[in-house]
């Protein structure tokens, strides 16, 4: 193995630091929080928590922090995201594979709308305006 320069481990450095970053809380003003219990990684979800890494890093979202949660208590909807963004209701989204964390990206965190067809749980509407 050749030796590494200091240019070289520079390099490494940012590159790290740049795949740290969605993972990192501070700045953020969005969350995306996968259920990486048991269940979850057995459905799937390490699989959901990349492709929204993958997601959030193509659109150059910076203000959004990816982060994982033990069981959600929703193994029936496994793999489970809550997403949790400025001015809007916290949402639970059920059996959220790769195609659907793009969905969530797209439609929720930049459209600022929820998607329907996953949604599992959210507070009630009487409870958010008091």
């Amino acid at each position: 193995m050749a030796k590494l320069t200091l240019s070289d481990l520079k390099k490494l450095r940012d590159q790290k630091t740049a795949e740290m970053n969605p993972r990192d809380t501070a700045n953020k003003t969005a969350q995306i929080i996968v259920g990486m219990g048991t269940c979850g990684i057995a459905a799937g979800a390490k699989g959901t928590f990349d492709a929204f890494i993958a997601a959030l890093g193509e659109k150059k979202l910076d203000s959004v922090v990816v982060r994982q949660t033990g069981c959600m208590g929703l193994c029936h909807s496994e793999p489970t995201v809550e997403v949790v963004a400025p001015d809007m209701p916290a949402v639970i989204y059920g059996k959220v594979d790769a195609a659907t964390a793009r969905t969530i990206v797209e439609q929720h965190i930049l459209g600022r709308q929820l998607v329907g067809d996953h949604i599992i749980d959210k507070p009630s509407t009487d409870i958010l305006r008091s």
